[in-house]
């Protein structure tokens, strides 16, 4: 135990930290405005305030860039009226002044487009983060209920969507300011040819409106559909042996080409309404030009307007038209956009279920005693597991937790490193209710080696010293050997430096299951969950790791999830679970002298590693089944 003052000096330093590493990034600038109340693109928006030098710096490059584009047309027909129509003067002042131009331009157009995109990638980047940032901190009970195909198209295609919009918006908004810049100069020079000129815009507008009242929906059933065959894909390689052994191929395409049909559809008729409104959008303002060359050429010809005007206004009505080239291009992907926004501040707008309260305090070296007082709690939508469930284990026991398959005992163990909250009742860790501990620091001194352990792909070392990054390499041989994985890391490859394949599945179960072993026992935790954690070993190699864990179970607080008589042999005491609570307590001898009903739940056990044993020996190549190692 700490000390008053060693506690108030660990409080002062900050919060505690139990794997500390040094970012080799920045966190986001900014976040999404959180009111949901508000419009998608003003909730994005201090992310573009958060970088207002570089947005305001470019905005004000490309309004430069655009008046030195509308000033092209001007000093051409001023070039064209001096020198032929009037014949006053040579062209090469026009030349260089257009030279000129064109080379300002084009040095303004690089720097707004070089920071215009280069904010469009950082706000990209923000809304990776923190997308990333709020899915580590959402509670185990979201990801039960929503498929992670759905949340790596979100995370992946839908923030793409918003990012492409976000670039080519003040492209949009450039070209609609050099629209009314182009008009205003218009109305300057000829105010019926002008208005002649910008008849037919009018009826853009309309046919614009109708192309994204049917668009929005469509795009929305696009993304959702591509989701959904995201998910399929992405569920499909993860299980990709379970797909094998059940020659399942067929079928899986089956239900993957009936997805991608599904999102066919959607994806065509998106394209049906832009094939019907896009040409009429774009086809309109032409018939702008032919009215100012059908108009101006009668003018010109009465001699009321030059040739240098005729020249001009062509030029100009082609800057009146790119918006509108342009628009029904921009509307269905702002109309994405907006999909993928709605998709994906439903995701930041889900709030965590488990946080930590007010005033939690750090866990700092505990002692270990654990309670579970009047504790009640149930999955959503189910019955209750644990009915007033109680147990008490001493600092530095060993307790093995026994019941029938599905009887809540590896809910007990998530109850405790905070996985899901009680519904009534505490879970205590040294006379502390878990959910007054701050999070980090519980699931700091609180490990779990589950029944079916996850490895990255990554190498050995890394993953041993996944909660230990910085641990030296003798450490992580040390925990290798206390897991008993030595001797097969030593003949593969590279040993330690082997990369393991994706879920781990270039190695048998019972060798990820060392590794995770040795990955738990390299942070030394003070309180340790055994969940089942040598099922995928055969009695020879469990034996010799029970026999390295007695030594470092000694003085720390252990909970075993028994599904075996070996591993229940190594508690102090055992307490068995039926119908969400404690029915016995005892040591193994004890209760199997004096409680049946303990006696009849080993007896089930027994039969199932039977039924197992036998299963695995029938299939095809017998014994279990072996990646290269």
């Amino acid at each position: 135990m700490t000390s008053t003052v060693e506690r108030d000096l660990i409080a002062l330093s900050g919060p505690w930290e139990p794997m500390a590493v040094d970012a080799r990034h920045g966190p986001p600038l900014a976040l999404i405005d959180p009111d949901p109340k508000r419009g998608w693109i003003r909730r994005v928006l201090p992310l573009f305030a958060a970088r207002r030098v570089a947005v305001i710096g470019s905005l004000v490059c490309a309004f430069a860039a655009m008046l030195g584009q509308v000033a092209v047309p001007r000093v051409t027909m001023a070039a064209i009226d001096a020198t032929l129509a009037h014949r006053s003067g040579g062209l090469m002042p026009y030349v260089w002044i257009l030279l000129a131009l064109a080379a300002g331009r084009g040095l303004l157009t690089f720097v707004y487009r070089y920071y215009l995109y280069r904010v469009a990638y950082d706000v990209e980047y923000d809304l990776r983060v923190a997308m990333y940032e709020h899915l580590t901190r959402m509670s185990f009970s979201f990801f039960d209920r929503v498929q992670s195909g759905q949340l790596i198209s979100r995370a992946n295609s839908d923030i793409r969507s918003m990012q492409l919009f976000l670039t080519f918006a003040p492209l949009l908004v450039l070209n609609i300011v050099s629209f009314f810049v182009a008009f205003g100069l218009m109305l300057s020079v000829d105010v019926p040819l002008a208005l002649v000129a910008l008849a037919p815009l009018p009826f853009v507008y309309i046919v614009g409106v109708r192309m994204r009242d049917l668009t929005f929906p469509i795009s929305w059933l696009i993304q959702a559909r591509s989701a959904d065959t995201a998910t399929i894909v992405e569920e499909n390689l993860t299980g990709v042996r379970v797909v094998k052994s059940f020659a399942a191929e067929k079928s899986q395409i089956g239900v993957l080409a009936a997805a991608a049909r599904r999102l066919q559809w959607a994806s065509v008729r998106q394209i049906d309404v832009r094939a019907r409104y896009a040409p009429i959008m774009e086809g309109l303002p032409r018939l702008g030009m032919a009215a100012v060359l059908l108009y101006g050429g009668v003018l010109a010809i009465d001699g009321r307007v030059t040739i240098g005007t005729i020249v001009a206004f062509s030029a100009y009505v082609v800057m009146l038209q790119a918006p509108f080239r342009m628009l029904g291009f921009f509307m269905m992907m702002g109309q994405r956009a907006a999909a993928s926004a709605g998709r994906i501040y439903e995701i930041l707008d889900t709030p965590p279920e488990i946080l930590d309260r007010p005033g939690a305090i750090d866990l700092v070296s505990p002692e270990g005693r654990v309670d579970y007082r009047d504790v009640t709690f149930g999955y959503a939508g189910a019955p209750p597991v644990l009915d007033h469930f109680d147990l008490h284990i001493e600092a530095g026991e060993t307790v093995a937790l026994v019941g029938r398959t599905g009887r809540g005992k590896s809910t007990v163990a998530r109850l405790l490193t905070r996985f899901y909250d009680v519904d009534s009742g505490h879970v205590e860790i040294d006379g502390h209710d878990v959910r007054d501990l701050t999070l980090v620091s519980v699931r700091g001194q609180v490990s779990m080696v589950l029944d079916e352990p996850f490895l990255f792909s990554a190498s050995v070392r890394d993953n041993i010293a996944y909660g230990r990054p910085d641990a030296p390499f003798d450490d992580v041989v040390a925990a290798a050997r206390t897991a008993n994985a030595v001797e097969f890391i030593d003949e593969l490859p590279d040993g330690y430096d082997t990369q393991i394949g994706e879920r781990g599945y270039t190695l048998s179960g019972g060798q990820r299951q060392r590794i995770a072993i040795a990955r738990t026992l390299l942070v030394n935790p003070r309180v340790l969950i055994l969940d089942d954690a040598t099922s995928a070993v055969d009695v020879h190699v469990e034996e010799e790791i029970h026999g390295a864990l007695r030594g470092l179970l000694d003085g720390r607080t252990t909970l075993i999830i028994a599904h075996r008589l070996s591993t229940i042999r190594l508690a102090e005491r055992v307490v068995l679970l039926e119908r969400g609570h404690i029915v016995a307590d005892g040591t193994h001898a004890g209760l199997m002298a004096t409680e049946p009903r303990y006696a009849e739940v080993l007896a089930h056990i027994e039969e199932e590693e039977a039924a197992a044993a036998r299963a695995s020996t029938s299939a095809p190549g017998g014994g279990v089944v072996r990646g290269p190692v």
